[in-house]
């Protein structure tokens, strides 16, 4: 797979190199260590023997080559490891190695330890967002700007409450996901520490503490909730990240340009047209959230798990669970740029009020005549007089004045105030300031 063209321009760098193959081993062989650690200190083994058993390991060249060949013909990585692992230690300690555990045990608990600094770095970057987008709430909550409906020009509002909607939607899910447990996985062969009685769950409980991962209530082999908790929660996140993107984008287009992505060498570039500047990084951050849309329907569907152990369900989790991840760090990272460099264009938006000619006041202005006119002439009269102001390139308050319906029947200052988009704003300006105490208040 042409992975570098076609998969990882959608995630983070640093993230994919912290998160391949060996540091999936890595993490297969903390659990291992620590396992072995926790039966120690509960007498199950000599003293010293997982410290004995952590010099050959940390040190010995797994072969992941090998490691990935022996997934299918087991099914899964936890069994060429484990025995790669018992090879490489010494005789006497092989009897304590991957004790009481089985292959779940050991892939769950390491995609807990890979995932739990990506979560750490997802929940970053979302603050990265929120203080960018604060800072331009703060800078338009009057930069007046049409409200769009099915598309089309509807009333106005400020470009500072839209920012708002799209900071509360990514702290909304932002405080979901930190919510989000990852817990340590260990019950044996079918859940129930097999051979172990209680020491079983003392043995899960210590592991979750040397680990630094939650406690589970019980082993949760086949309880898919913990799983699809998080890929909901990181699809969520994708959602919020996603509509800011796509906001982004219509903002942009040529006859719209009321927002511009920043700029920078090759960025939005055509390969035919020299004049494009495309929205690139919205195009980045929509790719990647589709996929994560696509890996948590996987998930999803994997919920309900047979008896004790997956059948396939549970092997279809890892690579939409880990890609998710690392997609949506990828998107977090262009839309935290994104929020710091947009190029907001005041001026464009004041073109896009007046480009109907004053209708997108009609509605106010039709309130303010139905108790001079009627219900039915107001709606017409206003109608009427945006349309000429349209094609005549004239001030909507000056073609109402010249109506003869309502010439001298209302004082042109009170047409003009009720024709000024700035005047119509209902609550917005309120909801901006609402809402950054809201955002500050975690």
């Amino acid at each position: 797979m042409p992975a570098p063209l076609i998969r990882h321009p959608f995630m983070n760098g640093p993230a994919l190199s912290e998160c391949n193959a060996a540091a999936m081993v890595q993490a297969m062989l903390a659990f291992e260590l620590a396992l072995a650690e926790v039966q120690e200190r509960h007498g199950a083994m000599p003293a010293g023997t997982h410290r004995a058993m952590r010099e050959p390991l940390e040190s010995h060249a797994f072969d992941l080559a090998a490691m990935a060949e022996g997934v299918a013909s087991g099914g899964n990585a936890a069994i060429p490891f484990v025995k790669q692992g018992r090879a490489a230690l010494p005789e006497p300690l092989k009897r304590y190695w991957h004790m009481g555990a089985t292959s779940q045990d050991v892939v769950d608990s390491a995609l807990m330890l890979l995932l739990k600094p990506r979560l750490a770095a997802l929940d970053a970057l979302l603050l990265r967002c929120r203080a960018a987008a604060v800072e331009l709430m703060n800078t338009h909550d009057q930069t007046v700007m049409v409200g769009r409906t099915l598309m089309q020009q509807a009333l106005p509002i400020t470009f500072g409450v839209k920012v708002a909607h799209w900071a509360i939607g990514l702290e909304q899910s932002r405080r979901r996901l930190a919510q989000v447990e990852l817990p340590v996985q260990f019950g044996g062969a079918v859940g129930v520490h097999s051979g172990w009685g209680e020491l079983g769950l003392d043995f899960m409980d210590g592991l979750a503490g040397r680990l630094e991962l939650a406690a589970p209530v019980l082993p949760w082999h086949t309880d898919r909730q913990p799983i699809h908790a998080l890929a909901t929660a990181l699809d969520a996140v994708a959602g919020a990240a996603e509509k800011a993107a796509l906001d982004v984008a219509l903002l942009t287009q040529t006859e719209i340009g009321e927002v511009s992505e920043p700029g920078g060498e090759g960025m939005g570039a055509s390969s035919s047209m020299p004049h494009k500047r495309n929205p690139v990084r919205c195009a980045l951050i929509r790719a990647a959230c589709r996929q994560i849309h696509g890996h948590a329907t996987v998930i999803m569907n994997a919920a309900a798990q047979p008896l004790e152990r997956g059948l396939g369900e549970w092997h279809a989790e890892w690579s939409p669970l880990v890609d998710s991840a690392l997609l949506l760090e990828g998107a977090l990272e262009q839309l935290a740029r994104l929020l710091e460099g947009l190029e907001v264009h005041a001026e464009a938006m004041q073109r896009n009020l007046a480009i109907t000619g004053g209708a997108i006041m009609a509605e106010p202005v039709s309130r303010l005549l139905v108790p001079v006119v009627g219900q039915d002439a107001a709606k017409r009269i206003s109608a009427e007089a945006a349309e000429t102001a349209r094609i005549e390139r004239r001030a909507y308050a000056t073609v109402l004045t010249e109506h003869t319906e309502i010439t001298g029947r209302i004082e042109r200052a009170e047409l003009e105030r009720v024709a000024d988009p700035a005047l119509y704003l209902g609550s917005a300006q309120r909801q901006v300031r609402r809402a950054i105490d809201w955002l500050m208040a975690s």
